[in-house]
């Protein structure tokens, strides 16, 4: 039964809530006049010689902690450098529960995981060049992308100063279907990629699915995966694959992709926030992704695969707090930050998924499909009881059904400002 109008709603809304003041601050903030500059010292401040010498001493320092040695690097067509890393030298090795140890070996995927072509991959890969084997591909950090960030402790994270828990707040919307009310042990889609068009550097488009456990308080514990378009983050416009993680409602763990010691990535081929092509086009070729994030009945950590049975690594147990457990809700959909509102009085154009609405359907609109969520038995099963939210409809909304090839599924997004979204 798919419902639009249900009681968790009140759950749901408390979780939007801290999406909305969690991306405000975990998107980083920069400064326009600096976003090119090369001496990358912050214009509104006052120039001061030896506090700036300290900054750019704490960057390096930094980069060097987070650049791990290569045995290769690949120049990427976008701009990127990919770094093959030693897999034990990866950054979630530098965590005290994980030093010294190796990746795990592969877990018992969920019973009844059908395997779906792979329909799209990532821009470094292009060129035929690839990691060798032992090794990681990770997206080299340089000074550029964290100088986009207000602080360096923002970098790469969302830092909340607060939790508002009311919705339609902060600029930040959302079209998302969900499911809550019973145990889940994992969660399974596939999603369109679009180049969905993002109006402001201080802006973002993503879609994504969440698995959420712990109540809305500073318990909260969420495991991410998706695309996501963000100029702050990336400095560019590609859509790009993309993870996060956090056990206490984003204030002071976790990360995106692999910018802290958490997530332990044991694939070759695949780089965290690497550029995603080819991409959907409308009326054209439509390509998507399979992202499946499951428990691990064995050791209870949080794998990850991407695509047709590329596992990409996995999330230890002991980083959360309620997840070691269960998720209590699983969430699928777009969210866009709207920040011309409050400044300049008119909504957004910033798109959401391919920037047609839902009603539009295939070819046009943006989808998830072939929706799942893993039992405790370890086993793929069905939906039930979906529920559909879209903040700003008349922006962006959702649609959702049901058929024998897709199995439960839906379109989703929106232009932003239009005739009835001024």
């Amino acid at each position: 039964m798919i419902s639009s109008n249900s009681k968790p709603f009140s759950i749901i809304f408390s979780f939007v809530g801290f999406l909305f003041l969690a991306s405000t601050f975990g998107t980083v903030i920069s400064d326009p006049t600096v976003q090119h500059s090369n001496h990358h010292l912050l214009t509104n401040q006052t120039f001061k010689p030896k506090q700036e010498l300290i900054k750019l001493k704490r960057l390096r320092t930094y980069l060097k902690n987070i650049n791990k040695p290569a045995v290769k690097t690949i120049q990427s067509s976008d701009g990127d450098l990919i770094d093959c890393v030693l897999s034990h030298l990866q950054p979630a090795f530098d965590h005290p529960h994980l030093k010294g140890m190796k990746p795990l070996e592969p877990p018992t995927r969920p019973k009844a995981n059908e395997s779906t072509q792979i329909r799209s991959y990532q821009l470094w890969t292009v060129s035929g060049e690839s990691c060798p084997e032992g090794t990681v591909p990770i997206r080299r950090t340089t000074e550029k992308d964290v100088m986009r960030a207000s602080t360096l402790q923002r970098f790469g994270r969302k830092i909340m100063r607060g939790v508002r828990r009311e919705t339609m707040s902060n600029g930040h919307e959302h079209a998302i279907a969900f499911v809550n009310g019973e145990e889940y042990y994992g969660a399974k889609a596939s999603i369109s990629v679009w180049t969905p068009k993002v109006t402001d550097q201080y802006e973002f488009s993503l879609s994504q699915l969440w698995i959420i456990s712990g109540t809305f308080g500073d318990d909260l514990n969420t495991i991410e995966a998706g695309w996501q378009v963000s100029p702050e983050l990336y400095g560019d416009i590609y859509p790009r694959f993309f993870t996060y993680w956090t056990s206490d409602a984003y204030q002071t763990t976790g990360c995106y992709n692999l910018l802290c010691s958490g997530f332990v990535q044991t694939n070759s081929r695949i780089a965290m926030g690497a550029a995603i092509s080819p991409t959907s086009s409308t009326d054209g070729s439509q390509l998507d992704i399979g992202i499946m994030i499951w428990k691990d009945p064995k050791h209870g950590n949080w794998w990850l695969e991407l695509g047709s049975g590329q596992l990409v690594g996995y999330w230890p147990s002991f980083l959360f707090s309620h997840l070691q457990e269960h998720a209590s809700m699983i969430q699928f959909g777009g969210e866009i930050v709207n920040s011309r509102s409050s400044i300049q009085g008119f909504h957004t154009s910033t798109q959401m998924g391919s920037g047609h609405f839902a009603d539009e359907g295939f070819g046009k609109a943006s989808y998830f499909r072939n929706l799942q969520v893993v039992d405790w038995d370890n086993n793929l099963v069905p939906l039930s009881n979906l529920h559909l939210l879209a903040d700003h409809p008349n922006c962006y909304d959702i649609k959702a059904g049901k058929n024998n090839v897709w199995g439960d599924y839906f379109y989703y997004g929106g232009p932003g400002r239009n005739s009835k979204c001024p």
